[in-house]
Formats: C-alpha cells, sequence, structure tokens
C-alpha cells in the first residue's frame, strides 16, 4: 500500500576520465560543497529525517504507512479531512527506506550541482521547496477524486506518499529552460549535452513510474507528484535569467518574482483543494 516516488540514478555529471587520486577527490568534494552548499543541506535534512524514523524504531528498508504517516508523510484524508496541510512540505523530506532515500539522494546532489550556480542557494531551496509542494498538491487532488470515501464518511484515503522526487523533477524543470540560455559563458555544445542528459532523466522516470501502474507491480509510483513537481520548475525558471552571466540585480528581481508567482500560484490553487 502507498504511493512512493523513486527514481533511478540519473546520468548527470559523469567523472572525467579514470579514477581520480585522492587528493583530487578531496579536493572536488571541497568544491562541490562550496558551490553548492542548499544543496547539500537539503540531502542533510532528509537524512536526518530518515535518521529520526530510524531512532523511532521505523523499519530501516520498508515502513509501514502508519510509521510515514506519523512522520508527516501525505496523504489526502488526512489533509483535506483533518486540515493537516503541514504534510504538502514535510512528505517531502520523507522517505520509504533506505534505497528510496539514496535514489532520491543522488539524482539531488547530481541536479544541484548543475542548478545551484544558475538559482543561487536561496534559488535552490525555493525551487526544491516550492516543487515538492507543487507535487504534493497536485497529488492530493488527484486522490480526492480517485479514493474519496462515499459522501458523510470522515477519514484517512488512498494511498500514502512520501519522497523528494517531486522536488528533484522541479529541479530538472528548472535546470531544462536555464541551459538553454545564451547567457551562459559555456560552449553551446556543451550546454546542450548537460541539457539533453537532465531531458532524458525526467523522461525515463515518468515512463518508469507509468509502468509502476500495470497490474501485479510491487513498486508504486506517484506519478502525480513527479509532473506536478516538473511544473511548477518549469514555471519558476521561466521569469528567470541564470545567475551566471546575468547583473546581479536582473537576477534578484527575477528570483523574487518567481518565487512570489508560484507561492500565488499553489495558495490559490491549495484554497481550490479546500473546498472538496
Amino acid at each position: 500500500m502507498g504511493s512512493f516516488s523513486q527514481v533511478p540514478e540519473p546520468e548527470i555529471l559523469p567523472p572525467a576520465g579514470s579514477t581520480p587520486p585522492p587528493e583530487s577527490r578531496e579536493r572536488r568534494n571541497r568544491l562541490a560543497w562550496k558551490i553548492a552548499p542548499a544543496t547539500h543541506l537539503l540531502m542533510a535534512a532528509n537524512i536526518l529525517v530518515f535518521l529520526w524514523m530510524l531512532a523511532g524504531q521505523v523499519s530501516f528498508l520498508s515502513p509501514s504507512p502508519d510509521d510515514l504517516l506519523a512522520h508527516g508523510a501525505n496523504n489526502a484524508g488526512a489533509i483535506l479531512f483533518y486540515g493537516e496541510w503541514w504534510r504538502i512540505v514535510t512528505a517531502m523530506f520523507v522517505h520509504v527506506g533506505i534505497i528510496h532515500l539514496a535514489t532520491n539522494m543522488w539524482c539531488l546532489w547530481n541536479l544541484g550541482l548543475l542548478a545551484e550556480p544558475l538559482l543561487g542557494s536561496a534559488g535552490v531551496v525555493a525551487a526544491y521547496i516550492l516543487s515538492g509542494a507543487a507535487g504534493n498538491l497536485l497529488s492530493t487532488f488527484v486522490n480526492q477524486w480517485f479514493y474519496r470515501p462515499p459522501a458523510g464518511e470522515v477519514g484517512l484515503f488512498g494511498p500514502v506518499g512520501a519522497g523528494a522526487s517531486g522536488a528533484v523533477f522541479g529541479l530538472a524543470g528548472v535546470l531544462i529552460i536555464l541551459l538553454k540560455s545564451p547567457l551562459l559563458p559555456v560552449p553551446r555544445k556543451e550546454l546542450n549535452g548537460l541539457r539533453k542528459s537532465v531531458i532524458t532523466f525526467a523522461a525515463i522516470n515518468l515512463v518508469i513510474g507509468l509502468g509502476t501502474m500495470l497490474p501485479g507491480s510491487i513498486v508504486r509510483i506517484d506519478n502525480m507528484a513527479h509532473v506536478g513537481g516538473f511544473a511548477c520548475g518549469l514555471a519558476f525558471a521561466a521569469p528567470l535569467v541564470p545567475r551566471i552571466g546575468a547583473p546581479r540585480q536582473k537576477f534578484e528581481v527575477r528570483r523574487r518574482f518567481a518565487v512570489a508567482m508560484v507561492v500565488v500560484l499553489l495558495t490559490l490553487f491549495g484554497f481550490y483543494l479546500a473546498q472538496f
């Protein structure tokens, strides 16, 4: 039972050449932290939530739906009947076992290293939170149509959803837009290759998600969380210019506008959803 977003390892940022010596790996790790601190902090937040779950005796490999709900997972009934709207945000930090966590964190790390120089640290955090929220809102909207109990009945209903992949898809959407910018001081062929990798990553994982909907599938992936997060990432990036190559003031103004625009849209969608 449950609707869990799991995405496989993307083929982004492959290591160049042979395995570097320990000194080079150490220097590369320091550089990765320097250029993408928000990405690493988001990963740390996800890992800390998982450790908190383990401290509560939750299964390392396969937490139950009740365990997931107790730690902030998403559920349409909990939100619409009990008003637990905070789950829209907390669910993007909850994972269904170590494999789910590891795959999502690997994707977040790869995409974050690409996105943070273009968005800035604040932009990555905003894109992660807003895209994850958009995915969970869309998932709740769809689940209330398919699983809502008969009129007069109140309680939990529908699958339990958890995971960072809606937010990860949002970062993919942002990159697809920003890597197209002519302002970036990177050879166009290299940018096109990176953009193609991100598009391939998103397409493959959406197809995998559809495959889990077939009868007999063991894993159920929340495709609506993926679609909602991806659409939000595209919308968030549409008014932006990349931080690299753009005047600082112009970038800051557009980033604030992008955040405000998406917050308003998600708030309106939330009010609409609350009417159900």
